[in-house]
């Protein structure tokens, strides 16, 4: 039997159920070539080659601190220290603080810090062989006078030179409360007492006001404002205790 035959002899056995065609022989395929259309490309503009700028930013200001106030004592020549039986008052009127410190003359009595001294501190060592309280720096007003720290006779006064390089004044006063003592002031501008004149202690003007040494000073530190005061150097001697000579005669 041909194929044919047998194909239709198929299609009558499944005529009850669904038909299937079957085509033989088979249709060639036909293939549906689709051809998908691609955009054109944009074109690309090329950006020009940059040329680089240098420029120069500068930061923001930065913001500064406000130099702190000066705090400033203001007493009508209080008494700042006692020595023996003396008391010794502020050489001025507007006291910022009082520094004790290491004196270099083996003379030099301890002083006692009061209550109503201004700002007292002890500075660190001198690596001399005084005591850490034998000498007062008293950091004052440099527009107000200087006045007697104790009442006496003034044995001497002038100019001399600080440190083989630097002018300076100073007043010695022989103390009516210790005779044979000596009050030494020294870092003082314009000295007007000398020899032989009585000098009450905090009304008598003996100077004009206190030097601006051109260099800082140990009490300088200390400072509670961005420029330092000039200050008023003052220690007591005992003359009955030798005194060895500084190294250097004085100008170290």
């Amino acid at each position: 039997m041909g194929r044919s035959t047998s194909i239709r002899s198929a299609r009558s056995a499944t005529s009850a159920t669904t038909s299937v065609v079957v085509e033989w022989p088979p249709s060639p395929l036909v293939t549906t070539a689709t051809t998908a259309t691609t955009p054109a490309p944009e074109p690309v503009t090329t950006a020009p080659p940059t040329t680089a700028i240098a420029v120069a930013v500068e930061p923001p200001p930065t913001s500064v601190a406000p130099a702190p106030p000066r705090v400033v004592v203001e007493q009508p020549w209080t008494p700042f220290a006692t020595v023996g039986n003396l008391s010794l008052v502020h050489p001025s009127s507007r006291v910022e603080r009082v520094g004790f410190h290491q004196s270099n003359h083996d003379g030099a009595r301890e002083l006692e810090p009061l209550a109503t001294a201004a700002a007292p501190a002890t500075l660190e060592s001198r690596h001399r062989l005084t005591g850490s309280r034998t000498a007062a720096d008293v950091v004052a007003d440099p527009m107000v006078e200087v006045r007697a720290p104790v009442t006496g006779t003034v044995k001497r006064a002038g100019t001399y030179v600080l440190y083989c390089d630097y002018s300076d004044d100073y007043a010695v006063i022989e103390p009516d409360g210790q005779p044979g003592w000596e009050v030494k002031i020294l870092h003082i501008d314009g000295v007007r007492v000398g020899a032989g004149e009585r000098v009450v202690a905090g009304e008598t003007v003996i100077a004009r006001g206190p030097t601006q040494l051109p260099f800082e000073s140990q009490v300088d530190e200390l400072s509670t404002a961005e420029s330092a005061w000039p200050h008023v150097h003052i220690e007591v001697i005992d003359l009955s205790i030798p005194d060895r000579p500084s190294p250097g005669g004085g100008c170290n």
